[in-house]
C-alpha cells in the first residue's frame, strides 16, 4: 500500500472511529440551534426556547412531600386506602404537559378521540398556598371547576446522539458539506404519565414504550432534519400514550 493511500485509509478510520456527541432535551424545549446542538445534557449555558421557564415538579404534582417525616402508620393507611384513578371513556380530562403553556396539539388530537380534553398551562409557577401538596390542590381544584374527573400529566424527554460518518472527509471541498450527508443522529423519546383522580388525589405513573429514529443530515439539512426526527417521534409516543390511556379505560 502506497504512503498516500495508508494516510487516507488512516484518516477515515480516525474520522470512523471519532466520537459524536450526545444532548437531552424536554419535549417543551425542543428546538434546535446551532449553538445548542452539541452541549452536553444539563448545560446551564445552552439556550432555551422563548416562554420555556423549567418543568413541573413531580413532587408538586403528586403532592408528595419530601421533608414530611412518615411513620409506619402512614404506609400502613396508604395501603388501607390505595385506589389506582380509573379514566372513563368519553370522561373530560385535564392535560397538562410539563414546562409547555399548552399541551402539544399531537397529545391533544390522539386523547380526543376517546376523551373531552381541557388543555391547560404547564408552566410551574408559585401560585400556591405555599403548604406541601398546594400546588397539586390547586390543580385538583382548577380541574374540578373546569368539570374534569380526572388530571393527566406528562413529562418528555428527548434523547440524541450524532456520529460523523465518511462523506464528513470531503467536506473541505467547497460546499460539498453542503450537499452530502455528512452526520449520522440517532434519536429516542421517552414519556412519562401521571393520572390524578381530582377527588381523591390518588394517583398512578405508566411510562409509554419509547420510540427511536436515526437520520442522516448535511449542513444545510442540520436543524430541519433535527425538527422532522422531533416530530415523528413526538406523534409516535402521544399515539403510544393515548392507545395505552384507552386501554386502560376499557
Amino acid at each position: 500500500m502506497t504512503m498516500p493511500r495508508l494516510r487516507i485509509c488512516v484518516a477515515l478510520a480516525i474520522i470512523a472511529l471519532a466520537p459524536g456527541c450526545s444532548t437531552t432535551r424536554s419535549i417543551s424545549n425542543s428546538h434546535f440551534t446551532r449553538e445548542t446542538s452539541c452541549f452536553p445534557s444539563g448545560d446551564r449555558h445552552a439556550k432555551v426556547a422563548f416562554g420555556y421557564y423549567g418543568e413541573l415538579s413531580e413532587h408538586d404534582v403528586l403532592a408528595i412531600d419530601r421533608d414530611r417525616r412518615i411513620t409506619e402508620t402512614d404506609i400502613a393507611q396508604a395501603l388501607t386506602n390505595r385506589a389506582s384513578p380509573k379514566l372513563r371513556p368519553g370522561s373530560t380530562i385535564l392535560v397538562v404537559q410539563s414546562g409547555a403553556v399548552i399541551p402539544d396539539g399531537g397529545m391533544v388530537t390522539a386523547l380526543e378521540r376517546e376523551f373531552t380534553v381541557v388543555p391547560f398551562s404547564g408552566v410551574p409557577t408559585d401560585a400556591h398556598d405555599g403548604s406541601k401538596g398546594g400546588y397539586s390542590r390547586l390543580l385538583r381544584l382548577t380541574a374540578a371547576r373546569a368539570g374534569c374527573e380526572t388530571i393527566l400529566c406528562y413529562w418528555g424527554v428527548l434523547e440524541s446522539g450524532r456520529s460523523d460518518v465518511v462523506t464528513k472527509t470531503v467536506s473541505w471541498v467547497p460546499l460539498a458539506g453542503w450537499v452530502l450527508p455528512d452526520e449520522r443522529q440517532a434519536m429516542r423519546i421517552r414519556l412519562k404519565v401521571a393520572v390524578v383522580d381530582v377527588r381523591t388525589g390518588n394517583w398512578t405513573v405508566m411510562s409509554p414504550a419509547a420510540h427511536e429514529d436515526r437520520a442522516l443530515s448535511t449542513r444545510f439539512s442540520r436543524g430541519s432534519s433535527d425538527q422532522q426526527q422531533v416530530e415523528k417521534l413526538k406523534q409516535l409516543a402521544y399515539t403510544s400514550a393515548a392507545r395505552d390511556l384507552t386501554a386502560a379505560a376499557r
